[in-house]
Formats: structure tokens, sequence, C-alpha cells
């Protein structure tokens, strides 16, 4: 049955739900259906931001923007303020900027904080670190707050040595400044982040890279060592598995890694049948060098890869840790490791007191000159500059021959 529409006078059926000319509503049910109905947004990515109504405030502008930043360790979205701008008048003026923001995110860079620019670099660079490197950034972190909230572009290298010299923590109740080791990682840390800075133009220069620190190792090596003697060398076989550590500085005075050297050993780069280890750092002679594994402590070097791929570690040398719960947890054994078990090898077998870190790299050298080895063999396994055009540019040395020099050396 027709009947005229109450809005345009146009037959409509009795039927309908709405009007086919103006769409007034026929049906009381369906008027009501109209009238829940709002609009819905569509709901915006993960860590994209954030558009909020703020509503019984009576604002000209209630359309709030939030921008992610970056994640809590638990994984939370840390939040600020979309900057310069953040409250808009409707909700697509809003969306609109959230879209702008993401076409370049870089353009707060007048007012993005140092904590702000940590959590961006954190996000891209450190996703995929191990362990490790995470934890060690983390740790000298730590001792950047003084900088959390200073702009970016107000930074100075005045700022970093604060952090690296004066900035402290406690621990286990005692405030303490940051220890060479970390010291040198939140130099590191700023390098890297402020490269982050200037590659996005957040600054024009890194000003972390205008200055530099001296080699922060407590024993350089500029500095006198004194070898073993053969009375000292013979009480630490005699008593190696019955002190922590000894195994490792046997393993140095028979290949002469540098301390920081032994620490990076990866287990990637241990070649047991071929016998031989690769590592090294500070100069170019020095990194990713074939360093012979000694027969006398092939057994040692062993025992410890087996171990390191037992416990998953990527590293030839671990240690257990004890954090805050009881069960131990391998971690890679350090530079404070080596450093604090020389001391207790020292103490327990009445060693000259001297001794420090480098000296088992002082004692491999000693012995190579004693028994005759290759001037060009030792300066290859402890990385030394050759500037013998002939040798370095001319001459390939095989490892095999490295192997038969370094077990000249009883």
């Amino acid at each position: 049955m027709l009947m005229k529409c109450p809005e345009c006078n146009l037959p409509v059926s009795d039927k309908a739900l709405a009007c086919p000319h103006c769409g007034y509503p026929i049906k009381k049910e369906y008027a009501k259906i109209i009238a829940r109905r709002k609009p819905k947004h569509q709901r915006l990515p993960n860590g994209f931001g954030q558009i909020s109504e703020l509503k019984g405030l009576n604002l000209r502008k209630p359309f709030r923007v939030m921008v992610t930043v970056g994640k809590t360790d638990e994984g939370r979205p840390i939040c600020k303020l979309l900057q310069p701008e953040a409250y808009f008048e409707t909700y697509n003026d809003a969306y609109q900027a959230l879209m702008e923001y993401h076409k370049d995110p870089y353009t707060m860079s007048s007012t993005m904080t140092v904590g702000e620019l940590y959590e961006k670099w954190r996000e891209k660079y450190l996703k995929n670190a191990t362990e490790s490197r995470t934890n060690a950034n983390k740790i000298a972190w730590r001792y950047c707050d003084s900088v959390h909230d200073l702009k970016v572009v107000e930074l100075r290298p005045r700022h970093i040595r604060f952090c690296m010299e004066e900035a402290t923590q406690k621990i286990k109740g005692e405030e303490k400044t940051a220890s060479p080791q970390i010291r040198s990682r939140i130099k590191t840390l700023f390098n890297q982040m402020l490269d982050y800075a200037v590659s996005y133009e957040i600054v024009d220069k890194n000003c972390s890279r205008s200055f530099r620190i001296e080699s922060l190792d407590d024993e350089p090596e500029t500095k006198h060592h004194i070898p073993y003697s053969d009375e000292e060398m013979a009480l630490l076989w005699k008593n190696l598995g019955n002190i922590n550590g000894i195994d490792v500085l046997l393993i140095q005075c028979y290949s002469g890694w540098r301390p920081r050297e032994l620490e990076g050993l990866l287990i990637e780069n241990i070649n047991l049948e071929e016998r031989s280890m690769v590592g090294g750092i500070k100069t170019k002679a020095g990194k990713n060098r074939i360093v012979p594994i000694h027969p006398r402590i092939y057994d040692l070097v062993k025992k410890r890869y087996d171990e390191s791929v037992a416990a998953g570690s990527e590293y030839l040398f671990t240690t257990q840790a004890f954090y805050k719960s009881r069960n131990p947890k391998i971690r890679q054994y350090n530079y404070s490791d080596i450093k604090r078990d020389l001391k207790n090898i020292i103490a327990q077998l009445n060693l000259n007191t001297e001794h420090k870190a480098h000296d088992g790299r002082a004692h491999f050298i000693t012995q190579a000159k004693k028994y005759n080895l290759d001037e060009y063999a030792i300066k290859y396994i402890v990385g030394h500059t050759i500037t013998d055009i002939t040798e370095s540019v001319y001459t390939s040395r095989s490892s095999e021959w490295l192997l038969s020099e370094i077990s000249k050396i009883p």
C-alpha cells in the first residue's frame, strides 16, 4: 500500500524502512538504528601513534595526537605529544598531522631530547643485537641520566665527559663512577647515537667524535711488563683446574693475546681441526689475525670450546653470573674477570705481585724470542705492524707455517 512521505510528499510503500527518494525513515525501528550508529574510525597500527578525543572540557581543539618514540624494557610504548602542534579541531586534521609526521618523523629535531634519540636509535640498531651488547648499552645508559631531558641540538662534549667521568650509580649501596670499560662504552654509545642523528639531519655534526679518550686499559701495552718465571709457570701448570682463570692465563702465555682480545674470541672463529684462532683488536695488523693453537694449550682451548657450545654462548670464554635469581646465567668472561682472577691467582700461589693482565702477552713474546721464532711469525701472531714491503706485500704465510713456528716454544 502506498503512502506519502512526510518529508518529500512523494509516494512510498508503507512497508519501506525509509523513503527511497529522500531517505526519511518510515519505520521507527530504523530511525533508532540510525540514531545509534556513530562514525567509527579505523584502528591505527601498533606503534603508529594515538589520536584521542578529550571530552567534557569544552575545548576548541579536542583531538590530541601522541606519537610513539620507543618502548620500555617490558615492551610497552613510550608516547610523546606530537611536536610542534598536538591538538586539532577534527579527527581528520589530527590524522593528517600524524600521517605527515610519519612521512618525515624528524620534523621535531629542534625539540628532540637525548632520551628520545636513544629510544629511536635503540629501536633500530639494537633490535637484533646480542644479549651481551644490549646489556652493555643498558649499563652505560644508566650513567647518562643528566642528559636524558637535554635537547640533542644543545648536547656538547662537556655533557658527554660528565657522564663518563663524574656521573655515579649506586652499586651495592655505594656511589661509584663508571669503570674504564663503561666509560669506553658510554663514548661508543654517543658516537653511534649521534652518527644516527647526523644521518637524519637532527644535528649538523657529531660532537662526540670531536674528542678522543686514551686507552682505557689499566695496564696499557706501552707500560713495562714482567714475563712469568719458569718457577711461576710450573706453579700455574701444577694448579691447573684448582683456581679459576689459570687456564685462561696459560692460553694467553702460549698465544700472545691482549686481555681484551681474549674476552672477544668467538666460537665461530675457533678452528680446532686446523688448530687456529682468529681474532684481535686495536690496529689494522692486529684485527682478524690468525693465531695458531700451541700443542700445550690445545686441550684447554677445546675444553672451553665444548663448554661454550654446550651453554649456547657465542664466546670462547664464558663464566656463570648470579643476577637477581639463584639460577646461574652464562655470560661473557670479560676484562674485569681476567683482572679479578689474576689477582686471586697471584695471592694463592704467591706469585710476583707486580704482574698485570698484559704480562701473559709479554711472556709469550719473551719466550718466542728466546726460542728463535721467525721475526715475522712473532709479528703476525701478536698483531704488530710489519714495515718490510717484501714480507707484508709479496710474501704469503700459511697457518701451517705459523703453527710450526709457535711449536718451537716448549
